[in-house]
């Protein structure tokens, strides 16, 4: 696809918001931008930024429909040094892209990268390189170019290993992160080849990841051959706006369960006890969260608790009985008078 001149980039930005306005974007996502709420809102945003349609179209339509953003406004590129020659060149597309809009860039590369890194490394590598820019600019929001494919690619990759209500209730509009961080997806609202077209109708070119038409990674193999035989199956019916709304619907189930986990505060202040007794009779998905939530407090201390270990423990915690359950090589998770609490090993 030929490159646009430099200095076609803010058209090409201005007629992108013409074709896909801030109405069409995720209402969560506007209003939370709008309104200013919290810290991350108000303070400076970062986009991540490939160089692919999705990224590309994310960055124009912040550069379009919140002007005034647009001088505390980061692109950060990460390049995982994976594809040679394509990667510097996606690299030197977005540093050029950025300088057209006069949005403020800042790249970083892989030191670890191998041939026959996983998928999961290369996205640790990224995260660590945005999480350094965060610190360093005192950025608290990061905006991200999923969409509604990404929805249901994600959906069947979770099913697949049997998530709950909070595993497929992603990817998240507004996704609350540790240290009041924010990640922000306006475009779930819109499909791949809306995106698209609406990039060829303003005359925009973008860089295309030639790993992604490989079967090496089980996110590749869902969009290339499961995602498009799903969909041709649902002929009368719009499979991935079905798939965005039951995202919707799992994410308003998980919340109403942990707002009631909330409600019954079963882990004390400092975390060392879980009250059991105000979890007797309480629906199993509630006991679940609070026993992840004591668990989660307990740190390194609760070890590599595998399903079936977790299984057994949420058993013992329903039964209210006393347990001593082996937590790790440091201790057990002990039930007894009403309250889990860890107990160390006895050194001898």
């Amino acid at each position: 696809m030929p490159r646009a001149p430099k200095s076609d980039w803010p058209r090409i930005a201005g007629a992108l918001g013409a074709v896909i306005p801030r109405s069409a974007l995720h209402p969560a996502v506007v209003a939370w931008a709008d309104e200013g709420g919290d810290a991350a809102a108000r303070g400076p945003w970062a986009v991540a930024f490939s160089g692919g349609a999705d990224s590309l179209a994310l960055l124009l339509l912040l550069w379009a429909h919140w002007p005034e953003r647009r001088a505390r406004l980061t692109a950060l590129h990460f390049n995982h040094r994976l594809r040679g020659r394509a990667s510097t060149a996606d690299a030197r597309f977005c540093a050029g892209v950025c300088a057209a809009l006069g949005v403020r860039f800042a790249a970083g590369e892989w030191a670890g990268s191998r041939k026959g890194a996983s998928e999961a490394e290369a996205r640790t590598a990224r995260f660590e390189f945005f999480q350094s820019e965060f610190g360093r600019r005192r950025i608290l929001a990061l905006w991200l170019g999923h969409q509604q494919d990404d929805i249901a690619e994600t959906l069947l990759m979770r099913l697949a290993r049997g998530s709950g209500t909070a595993g497929l209730a992603a990817p998240r509009p507004l996704q609350a992160m540790p240290g009041g961080r924010v990640h922000v997806r306006p475009l779930l609202t819109l499909k791949k080849q809306e995106l698209i077209a609406a990039l060829k109708a303003a005359g925009a070119a973008w860089r295309e990841d030639a790993s992604n038409e490989t079967e090496d990674y089980f996110r590749n193999r869902i969009r290339l051959e499961g995602l498009p035989a799903w969909r041709s199956s649902a002929t009368d019916r719009d499979a991935l706006a079905g798939a965005a709304l039951s995202r919707e619907l799992l994410d308003e189930d998980d919340r109403a369960l942990e707002a009631w986990v909330d409600a019954l505060a079963p882990v004390s202040a400092d975390g060392r006890q879980l009250d059991v007794k105000v979890l007797q009779h309480k629906p199993r998905a509630v006991v679940r969260r609070a026993l992840h939530r004591w668990l989660a407090v307990q740190g390194a201390n609760a070890g590599d608790l595998s399903r079936q270990g977790f299984s057994a423990l949420l058993t013992a915690v329903e039964r209210g009985s006393f347990t001593r359950f082996s937590l790790g090589r440091d201790g057990f998770a002990v039930l007894r008078k009403g309250f889990l609490v860890f107990e160390k090993k006895p050194v001898h």
